[in-house]
Parts: structure tokens; sequence; C-alpha cells
């Protein structure tokens, strides 16, 4: 019998791959966050009727089967043995499904309305990689054979006319540089940090040096210092120990509620590759989702009123296997699932087409077959709830997407349009011959020329 110490450090590292891409995605971090400061919007204007966005990428391959437990499937308890989660044990969402316990802020955003599910889900590539599935997820492409270094929101804002508030405002990247930002649009970068910020009486003189050697760089202290000011709003209850992830949260929302401040933010949640130690009620998972869970009330309190005109998106580059495997965690795997939550979501609904559980049903006879193409939810919520025209996410956006049709339902007075089976027909797309580490060292190889 293994420790469990043993198995719960194993599901905190995750696979090699899942921690080379950590320390890939750290590296990138360093340089973007430092420059994109320069570019916090300046102009005040109205915030009425002005939307906001949050998209967390939940990275590591998040196993929807243990956050939306489809309570009505049989085979479920099956093939999921000891860390299969009691009916009983959930948060009843409908007759068939509940939520992890450990999720009870998102169940009671889920009662009121503001919160949904989308199950069965997964980007358009399906070959289980951590790095061809994260960049898929991020560049909004139908697959690995499309090669394109700019992420999807970076080509929203430079699609939309200049005078959109969105694009005035802009958007701000939370922590590392992921993909998903990454292109000519000018983007805000913050941080949350460990260490105590200078004082003032280092930073004017360093102001003052720079104001008159180096305009483009005291312009962009200038404005960093701002949006840390605005990130770090905090209340007399603010508990100085809380972690970087919720930091991370509620920075976001303190610089998504000010009426100068960007209207899209983007945040990187790692750790979700459960190969060991899994657990179910309780154990590893359950305490990621607490967190996860918590960092999600932080955020809703520091947006404030913006609440009601925000969308949060959490979505993963692939599932996990249905069944579970010898050191009690699962693998890599297909289906799963996203959440939304926020004042703007047509929330109290699991969405999406439930395909089973059955040995005849699964994906490749290992995972939850996905029936709904991940970037229907990203065209659902950039047309129902940021208005962007059909035709833009369909060339602009999301190239190649236009047999995908928008999830429109999710937002709160969209359009009342269902994904099409027959449009979206979960095949995978052909992939490359050549696997993905030996491309990934490629790709390194060439960038240190």
């Amino acid at each position: 019998m293994r420790d469990p110490n043993d198995l719960r450090r194993a599901a905190a590292e995750g696979c090699a791959e899942s921690r080379l891409l950590i320390t890939r995605r750290a590296m990138l971090g360093v340089t973007a966050g430092l420059f994109s400061a320069a570019y916090l919007p300046r102009d005040a204007m109205a915030a009425d009727g002005d939307a906001r966005l949050l998209v967390v990428v939940l990275r590591g391959g998040t196993d929807g089967l243990s956050v939306v437990v489809p309570t009505g499937d049989r085979d479920y308890a099956r093939l999921r043995g000891d860390i299969a989660i009691p009916t009983s044990a959930t948060i009843k969402l409908d007759s068939d499904f509940g939520l992890h316990p450990a999720m009870k802020t998102f169940g009671k955003l889920f009662g009121r309305n503001e919160a949904a599910v989308v199950h069965a889900t997964c980007v358009p590539l399906r070959n289980r990689s951590h790095f061809d599935c994260q960049d898929n997820l991020e560049n909004g492409l139908p697959g690995v054979g499309a090669v394109n270094s700019t992420g999807w929101l970076n080509r929203l804002l430079s699609a939309l006319p200049s005078g959109d508030p969105v694009v005035k405002r802009g958007a701000i990247q939370v922590g590392e540089a992921p993909l998903i930002l990454r292109g000519p649009a000018p983007v805000l970068g913050w941080s949350p940090t460990w260490f105590t910020p200078a004082g003032r009486d280092i930073r004017r003189p360093l102001l003052s040096v720079y104001e008159e050697v180096d305009r483009p760089l005291y312009s962009a202290l200038t404005r960093g210092i701002e949006a840390n000011n605005l990130a770090l709003k905090a209340d007399a209850s603010d508990d100085a120990d809380v972690s970087a992830l919720r930091k991370g949260f509620r920075g976001a929302g303190h610089l998504l509620a000010e009426a100068n401040g960007p209207r899209i933010a983007v945040l990187s949640v790692g750790n979700w590759d459960t190969h060991s130690g899994q657990g179910g009620t309780e154990g590893f998972l359950a305490d990621r989702l607490a967190e996860l869970d918590e960092a999600i009330a932080d955020f809703r309190k520091a947006v404030g009123s913006a609440w009601k005109k925000t969308v949060v998106i959490c979505a993963t580059e692939f599932g996990r296997t249905a069944r579970v495997n010898g050191d009690g965690g699962t693998d890599h795997g297909v289906g799963t699932v996203a959440l939304l939550a926020g004042g703007a979501v047509a929330g109290g609904k699991v969405y999406g087409d439930w395909p089973g559980l059955a040995p005849s049903k699964l994906f490749e006879d290992s995972d939850l077959r996905a029936t709904t193409d991940l970037r229907a939810v990203f065209k659902g919520v950039l047309r129902g709830h940021l208005d962007v025209p059909a035709g833009m996410l369909d060339k602009s956006i999301f190239p190649e997407s236009a047999k995908i049709a928008p999830l429109t339902t999710l937002v709160a007075g969209g359009d009342r349009e269902r994904v099409s089976s027959a449009a979206d027909t979960g095949r995978p797309v052909r992939q490359r011959p050549l696997p993905p580490i030996a491309r990934y060292r490629a790709k390194q190889a060439g960038a240190s020329l």
C-alpha cells in the first residue's frame, strides 16, 4: 500500500509533461507581465452597459466527472470505484447531475440562476497532450495542424472597432502570460506578489529620474503602479495569509470593477493533473475545488455591483479517464465540463448533450465522449455577452469554425440557439505524426537560435 502522502505529492506534481509545461509558462510570464503594464486604459468612461468577462484556464486537465457528477448515470459508480462521489453527498443541480460538495459557493450561485454548467465538452483536438490541448484551448483553432501564435482573446481585441468599450479599456493577464492573450493588441499585466511593495519614499525619486531620462519607461511604471493600487484594494476582513490564487481572483475583480479599468481578464489556475491520490468527497481534488470555489466568492465580492454585468468561464484542456486507475486517480481523457458564473449568466441549468457512460458510449473505450465543442461555449459568450458579430467569430476570432454554432443560451438575454449536433460531430481533428514532446523540444530549440 502506497503512503497517502506520496500519493498526494504525486497528484500535486502531475505528470512529467505537466511539470514541463508549468515551468515553460512561468518563464514566459516574467517578460510579458513586465512590459504589458504600460497599457492600462487611462480614460474614465461611463460604466453603464459595459460587459465584463473573466476567463479562467484550469491547467492540467480537470476531472469533469468529479466536478459535476452524473448522478443519473448508473455506470458512473461502476467506473469510478473508490473515488466515486455518492449522490447523497453532491449538491443537487437537477435530476441527473450533482455538484462536488466542495463547491458550495458555486452551488448557491447555481440555485440563484447565476451559474451554469456545460457538460461533455472539450477542445477540438483530442490527443490528450497537455502541450497541444492547452494551446488548442487558447489559440481557438481547429487542431494541432493549424499553426497560429496568437490567442483568440487577442484576436478579439484586434478585430473589434477601435471605439468599442472592450478595446478602449483593454484586457488584463493576471499572473503568467497565457497564449490566449498573446498577439498584436496590447494588454495589461499584473501579478500578486509575496514581497512588500516599495514605499512612496522610493517610488517618487525613481519615477522622477525616469521622467527625465526615459519617458516610455516612466509611463509604464506609472501605469503599472496604478494597476497595482487598483488590484490590491482590500477590506478590513482581508486575510494576509490568503493564497496567491485567491489574491489573483481578488485583483481581477477589483480591476474589472473600475470604470476606467480593463473589461476582460484572464487567470491561470494550475495543478489539476490527478494521476494518483485524487480522492472523492475529500482529498486532493476536493481541496483544489474548495480553493477555486473560495476564489470565485472572492472575485464576486471584489467586482461588486459589476457582477450583474459579468460572465466567468472556467475551462480546461481535457478531462480524465472514465475509469479510476490503480493509483486511485484518473489519467488524461477527453470529455469534461466548463463552468460559468456571473450575474449575466443564464444560470440554473446543465447544458450539453449527455452521451452516457455505458461501455459502448465511451470515447475510444476510455473517456467521456465530448458532444459540445468548447469553441461553441466561447463563441456563445462573445456573441450573447459582448455582442460580437457572427461573421467575426467564424472568420477572425475562431477561424474555420463556421460549422460550430454559438451556444448563446448561456447568456441572459442571448439568442436562443443551441449548438447543432449535426454541425459538431465530436470527431477528433487529424493529428500530425510527430509526438507532442518531440514537437515541444523542436520549438524550444528553434526559439534558442
